[in-house]
């Protein structure tokens, strides 16, 4: 109940209140909502977030083995692990950087980045279009300032500190003359500092951008070639090829080689015996369809330069040549095949595949040495030296059907011997090819096998990456960048001057926009060269404090 007092009387009367319910914010509509999303994105934190995610992302590219580097390690590493490897698969750790999460992250960095970029640049280029701000009233206030007097005039006062200021953005205003004359000067410095941040930021989108551009329109392939063959940049030439998601395998850049000779040199004593000195490959290649040939020599880190493509010396090896003879003299096979280095010795794994028989096809599996001998009581046989000084090779035989005609790919370094049978010696074990240059053997059904010569291989790598470059020119603009952000210190500097009675009082200040501990020593020296142009020091002058 309340109570209303009114003139003499007083009358009772009810009253009711009623409060507003309480009601949470309106909700945001879908142009706020996407706003609100996009200030979420751009913002410092979210690209900082960002660039850590993308480094954890690409942690498992260091540790599991990548389809697009090395096929055959990643082949492997799945062998090895039949239970874990489709769960990595399925979430694409054997392609960790073209898979859809690590895209994700990448270009939603990308844009994070470029939103926090445009605001900031819009930012400073407004700051450079402004002038220094107004002096502050009260110069005690600030973190360094100074007072000392003069006999000069304001003009000449604030003329000597603009010398004394150097190169700054400098106002210079002056009010009243004689004896009522006063004047300030307002000099800022250090627009390099946010400069220096920008172009750090600008650097990080140049290397993504360059990173980006050449994984998806690179292509890198490898390629065996041996001594007196050739080499097409066509598709069909590659022992392995992969390329980039908008790389189109038709514009592949027409041009060819042959290679001539190689040479190899190991360290023949010492501690180092066996390890390679040099390699040189040889020969003539041609750009384009109908170009002239012209000579070549790749070595080690120096490539063949064709146009924008690039091929690469990143391995060597033996290839024997294998003649087969069937017994009515028809000779099916007479080739020199590669056999893949295993160790720093250049013991060699290689197959043999005769599939032009009248008869069953066959098949030879086994291993090279280049510089064979025998140890241990079995007098087994190893390679004491990666130089062909004693080549030796040793196989197994199997005939049947190599199952070349069912149309699949098939790896020529493998041999599939499940419809295929064993070859076996009068004792029944297996019966084994055993040859050095210029020795022949025949296997029971008077087929014979010819180890006719030896040649070397070379294992070419043929690469192209668009804007190569473009990544390291960020590197180091984002080092300039940086280190401008670091090194420029952006300070205002402000000199008050005055005319009181006969002498110029003079007031200075100075504030750092990045707090540092060397204000208060650098704002003495600033006055301190004043007063020096200004014929000196004043014997009643205050120290800056």
């Amino acid at each position: 109940m309340g109570r209303r007092v009114r003139g003499a009387a007083v009358t009772d009367e009810t009253t009711t209140t009623s409060r507003p319910e309480a009601s949470g914010a309106p909700a945001l509509g879908g142009r706020e909502f996407a706003r609100w999303i996009w200030r979420q994105l751009t913002s410092m934190r979210t690209a900082l977030l960002l660039l850590l995610l993308l480094a954890i992302a690409s942690l498992p590219g260091s540790f599991v083995p990548q389809r697009s580097v090395d096929a055959r390690a990643t082949e492997a590493f799945m062998s090895r692990h039949p239970d874990l490897s489709p769960v990595l698969d399925a979430l694409g750790f054997f392609s960790v950087y073209t898979s859809p999460w690590f895209s994700a992250i990448y270009l939603l960095l990308m844009v994070s980045l470029v939103g926090c970029i445009l605001p900031r640049t819009n930012v400073y280029l407004k700051a450079l279009r402004a002038r220094p701000p107004r002096a502050p009233r009260n110069f005690a206030r600030l973190p360094a300032s100074g007072e000392f007097t003069t006999d000069l005039s304001v003009e000449e006062t604030l003329a000597v500190g603009r010398r004394v200021v150097g190169r700054a953005r400098v106002d210079v205003v002056l009010d009243g003359d004689g004896d009522a004359a006063t004047g300030e000067l307002r000099a800022e410095k250090g627009y390099l500092r946010e400069f220096g941040n920008l172009v750090f930021h600008v650097s990080v989108v140049v290397v993504l951008v360059g990173v980006a551009a050449g994984a998806l329109f690179s292509y890198r392939g490898a390629s065996i070639v041996t001594e007196g063959d050739s080499f097409s940049n066509v598709l069909t030439q590659y022992d392995d090829f992969a390329s980039g998601a908008l790389f189109d395998p038709d514009d592949l850049p027409p041009f060819s080689l042959t290679l001539e000779d190689f040479r190899a040199e190991f360290q023949l004593e010492g501690p180092q015996r066996g390890a390679p000195r040099e390699f040189e490959a040889t020969g003539t290649f041609v750009d384009g369809l109908d170009g002239a040939a012209r000579p070549f020599e790749i070595e080690v880190n120096h490539p063949l330069q064709v146009g924008s493509t690039a091929v690469y010396l990143v391995g060597q090896g033996y290839a024997p040549i294998i003649r087969v003879t069937q017994p009515d003299g028809t000779v099916v096979f007479d080739e020199a095949v590669p056999f893949l280095p295993e160790d720093a010795t250049y013991t060699s794994t290689g197959v043999v595949k005769v599939p032009d028989t009248t008869g069953d096809q066959i098949g030879m599996r086994g291993f090279f040495l280049p510089t064979a001998v025998s140890v241990g009581e079995d007098e087994a046989s190893i390679s004491a030296f990666p130089a062909a000084a004693n080549p030796y090779v040793a196989m197994q035989v199997w005939t049947g059907d190599l199952g070349l005609d069912d149309g699949r790919a098939q790896s020529v370094f493998s041999l599939d011997t499940r419809r295929m049978d064993q070859v076996l010696d009068d004792d029944g074990d297996p019966f084994r090819v055993e040859l050095v240059p210029g020795q022949e053997i025949d296997l029971p059904d008077g087929t014979t096998v010819a180890f006719t010569g030896l040649r070397q291989f070379v294992r070419f790598q043929v690469s192209s990456t668009p804007l190569v470059q473009l990544p390291l020119w960020g590197v180091i603009a984002g080092l300039v960048g940086i280190s401008l952000s670091l090194f420029v210190r952006p300070r205002r500097i402000w000199i008050r001057a005055r005319r009181d009675g006969s002498r110029t009082v003079v007031e200075v200040a100075a504030l750092d926009r990045v707090p540092r501990d060397d204000l208060g020593d650098d704002l003495q020296h600033v006055i301190e060269r004043m007063r020096t142009e200004l014929s000196g020091g004043q014997p009643g002058s205050k120290e800056p404090s």
